[in-house]
This record gives structure tokens, C-alpha cells and sequence, in this order.
């Protein structure tokens, strides 16, 4: 930069010297620990999931119960519809 005075080169340097640290702190104190944190968590839930898989598949399976309508008024009674009576 043959125009700049020695003052403006030293100030340039220190504009872009400080860029350059804004952006070193910006990656290594939140990019980074994002980055980390999601892929941790990533993991916990692939290995919860991997954990809920395989204990399904050594309980037996439960028998379904199945429900009719017939069945449930045989065991509920009969309904009585009634009237209030009014004196």
C-alpha cells in the first residue's frame, strides 16, 4: 500500500489483526461447542433409541385384547333408561 502513510498501514493492520481475533473467538467459543454439543446429543438419542429397540425385542409380545362391543355390555350389565318423576 504505497499511498498510506506508516499511521495508516499501523492502523490497518490492527483493524484486520482485530477481525481476525473477532473471528477466532467467534469459531472457538460458539461454533465449535455448538458443533460438539449436537453431535453429543446426537449420540445420546441414537444410543437411547439403539437401548428402547433392543429391550422391545427381548420382552415378549403382549397379547392384544380385543374389544367388541358385545362383550362390554355383557360384562357392564344392561342400561336402564329412567325418567325423573316430578310431584
Amino acid at each position: 500500500m504505497p499511498g498510506l502513510p506508516l499511521n495508516g498501514m499501523i492502523l490497518s493492520f490492527l483493524f484486520f489483526a482485530f477481525l481476525a481475533y473477532l473471528l477466532f473467538r467467534l469459531v472457538f467459543d460458539f461454533v465449535l461447542p455448538i458443533y460438539r454439543t449436537t453431535r453429543k446429543v446426537k449420540r445420546t438419542f441414537r444410543e437411547m433409541n439403539e437401548r428402547m429397540n433392543a429391550q422391545q425385542n427381548t420382552r415378549p409380545p403382549q397379547p392384544q385384547q380385543e374389544k367388541s362391543n358385545s362383550n362390554q355390555k355383557s360384562t357392564l350389565g344392561e342400561y336402564i333408561d329412567f325418567e325423573e318423576v316430578k310431584d
